[in-house]
């Protein structure tokens, strides 16, 4: 997600008149690099987190991360989820030669209620969000009522 919305028809020129053209190249492709518009103004990912009948479920939108960037862990009743991506770009033409680094990581910790079976965490990520299904000891599901007959 971005704060900014780029105009990627304009150039550096039209953003910044007093430079001089020397540098029109550089700053346009600067600021109309895919790079800077994916992942200069990212943040922490977005959760939902549900109560269920027998389980907790967690999502985070993280798209654009592949599933082996991801650690997860559960340590002293906190759980932890963390991503690093790191990407290389290298460009080259007759003028210059251009190389940029793109790096992004996140983390997110829970304290995790003891009725959490932390031996039974399942994870699964498709179509850019990871879900996290926390399932509950079975002392802490809800169960059906039932009536109580006076003897």
């Amino acid at each position: 997600m971005t704060l900014i919305k780029w105009k990627n028809n304009s150039n550096a020129i039209d953003r910044f008149p007093f430079m001089p053209s020397t540098f029109n190249d550089f700053f346009s492709d600067f600021l109309n690099s895919d790079v800077l518009q994916k992942d200069f103004f990212k943040s922490v990912p977005a959760v939902n987190i549900m109560e269920r009948k027998d389980d907790f479920t967690i999502e985070l939108a993280v798209p654009g991360i592949d599933k082996n960037d991801f650690k997860i862990e559960v340590d002293k009743g906190v759980l932890s989820i963390s991503a690093e991506k790191k990407e290389e770009m290298k460009d080259e033409n007759d003028r210059y030669t251009r190389k940029e680094f793109s790096y992004s990581s996140f983390k997110r910790s829970f304290s995790l209620p003891e009725q959490v079976n932390t031996e039974n965490i399942i994870a699964e990520y498709k179509d850019g969000v990871l879900m996290l299904v926390l399932p509950k000891k079975d002392e802490a599901k809800t169960k059906a009522s039932r009536e109580i007959k006076i003897s």
